[in-house]
């Protein structure tokens, strides 16, 4: 997969998951959310208003530390297209 096929795949995922009204396991939101900013490379502090979230957050980060930005976003794919194939 070219970078740009990576990129729309990854942008896709993103809208799918946004799309979605049902809630999602927490600990699948937290594989997003440690996916989605590794491969954004957005690396801002976690902002909830409960210290306990801001820390699994900053503890999903930190497991994925070592991952290039287009590992995360296939990876983040990945989690979408398998969340939705195996919750039909």
């Amino acid at each position: 997969m070219t970078s740009e096929e990576l990129d729309i795949a990854f942008k896709d995922a993103v809208a799918r998951i946004n799309m979605h009204e049902g809630p999602f396991p927490a600990d699948f939101l937290l594989r997003l959310y440690a996916y989605y900013k590794k491969a954004t490379n957005d690396y801002s502090r976690p902002s909830s208003k409960k210290e306990i979230i801001n820390a699994f957050k900053t503890n999903a980060l930190f497991q994925i530390q070592s991952i290039t930005e287009d590992q995360a976003k296939q990876t983040y794919i990945d989690l979408v297209n398998n969340y939705f194939l195996y919750r039909k």
